[in-house]
């Protein structure tokens, strides 16, 4: 007897660990019967099942990310090939349809995976590749992520976000773009050399324009002042010479006599030279 109230309790035990189950609050769950979903659990808590013919099969309930898609090769409105990373979050938003559509979380992550791609590879061949590159690309991702999101509502998903981790040119194609690419910088680069050297000529030609213009004026004004110093000059000497025309003849022959009659200076003369009358009587003659 005792061996049977023994046996009992094991059993009994058994079967209440079998029948009892815990849902944590980052979890939900499917429970099942013979296969066929008879219950969702949303709350976290403590639950009862039936053993041996009612299954729970637990999902998460926190955000899910899938950052290891393959890389995808694209096609640019102009043709370009384009290699795009992407990232993705999403949620199971309801257990139920998820479980009749996806089973698990591994046939999610790959179905997300072909839709993104499809939508992605949509998108990408609506731009060129500079506008994907420099602008679009956030325009890029939020219609990708509008238009997964609307697809991935019928399998109990709910999209958060689709994001582009990287887009850039497959390597091959990458060197003829670089040389283009320095090609062009170097063409622009030799446009703003022209254009830098023409714009120094004009400064230049115009530097000298208004030297030539200061140098002239300047010049006219210099031989105005000579001008008008000679007159003055001239007007002063007028004077003099008129006031005593003999010192003034006395001076004069005396400048000429220190320009001529230097130290070791020989000069042959006749006497009755007019230049030598000074020298001898500093009297001018009647």
């Amino acid at each position: 007897m005792v061996q049977v109230i023994i046996a009992l309790l094991v059993l009994g035990s058994i079967a209440a660990s079998q029948a009892a189950y815990v849902i944590p609050e980052w979890q939900q769950a499917i429970v099942t019967r013979i296969g066929q979903p008879i219950r969702t659990i949303r709350e976290p808590g403590l639950y009862f099942k039936v053993p041996m013919i009612e299954n729970v099969t637990r999902f998460d309930k926190r955000v899910l990310a899938t950052d290891d898609s393959p890389t995808g090769e694209y096609l640019t409105r102009d043709k370009k090939r384009l290699l795009v990373d992407h990232v993705s979050r999403w949620q199971i938003a309801d257990p139920l349809e998820f479980f009749r559509t996806m089973r698990d979380e591994r046939g999610a992550m790959a179905r997300l995976d072909d839709i993104i791609s499809a939508r992605l590879r949509q998108e990408v061949a609506k731009e060129e590749f500079k506008a994907i590159i420099r602008e679009k690309r956030a325009a890029i991702m939020e219609a990708t992520t509008a238009a997964t999101r609307d697809l991935a509502a019928p399998f109990g998903i709910r999209v958060v976000d689709v994001r582009i981790k990287r887009a850039d040119l497959p390597p091959e194609v990458q060197a003829s773009v670089f040389a283009r690419m320095q090609a062009e910088r170097q063409r622009i680069a030799l446009r703003y050399r022209a254009e830098g050297d023409e714009k120094a000529r004009e400064i230049r030609a115009t530097a000298d324009k208004e030297r030539e213009i200061i140098l002239a004026r300047a010049y006219a004004e210099s031989q105005r002042l000579r001008g008008e110093g000679d007159a003055q000059a001239t007007a002063v000497t007028g004077r003099a010479f008129g006031q005593d025309p003999g010192f003034y003849s006395f001076l004069r022959r005396l400048e000429t006599y220190e320009r001529i009659i230097t130290d070791g200076t020989t000069i042959v003369l006749r006497p009755d030279s007019d230049l030598l009358r000074y020298l001898e009587t500093p009297r001018p003659r009647r």
